[in-house]
């Protein structure tokens, strides 16, 4: 079975999220992150995604070329954990998401994803993050649309 660590990036201009209808995080350009975490997953995995991540180039330049990273904008990243990427639809209609990494494993790769991308990151990027496992509401403007799809294992 192919098994990878995936990563929907949204190019935003604005991005809100909702924890547990309390606490509110926001903030405006950059990247909102869905990490979905799969059971096989190891360091290698996080610091493929988060290397990628953080120098994508996909801002536009003056000539509205996409060729400006994260920190060419003063960009921040939101970071969400998804383990609903790892749906498995193909019996019946009800998803099945025994391929997603339990707990014990997804929290500490989420974890370092967010501390490489902090490291690789410049001291002025603001990372924002959700809460593993909380109910949380996203509200973000998709700019373009941009939406990319990365997986560790499928480097394309």
């Amino acid at each position: 079975m192919f098994v990878t660590m995936r990563a929907v990036v949204q190019r935003v201009s604005e991005c809100s999220i909702l924890i547990n209808e309390q606490e509110k995080k926001s903030m405006g350009w950059g990247f909102l992150v869905l990490l979905g975490v799969e059971a096989s997953d190891q360091e290698e995995d996080v610091l493929y995604l988060a290397n990628k991540i953080v120098n994508m180039r996909i801002f536009s330049d003056q000539e509205g070329k996409m060729n400006l990273a994260l920190s060419d904008i003063g960009g921040s990243i939101m970071v969400v954990s998804q383990f609903t990427l790892f749906a498995s639809t193909k019996k019946g209609n009800r998803p099945s998401f025994l391929q997603s990494a339990k707990p014990d494993i997804a929290i500490p790769l989420y974890e370092s994803f967010i501390s490489n991308c902090k490291r690789l990151c410049t001291p002025e990027t603001n990372i924002l993050t959700g809460e593993f496992g909380a109910d949380m509401k996203i509200t973000f403007t998709n700019d373009g649309p941009v939406t990319i799809l990365l997986d560790s294992k499928n480097r394309e």
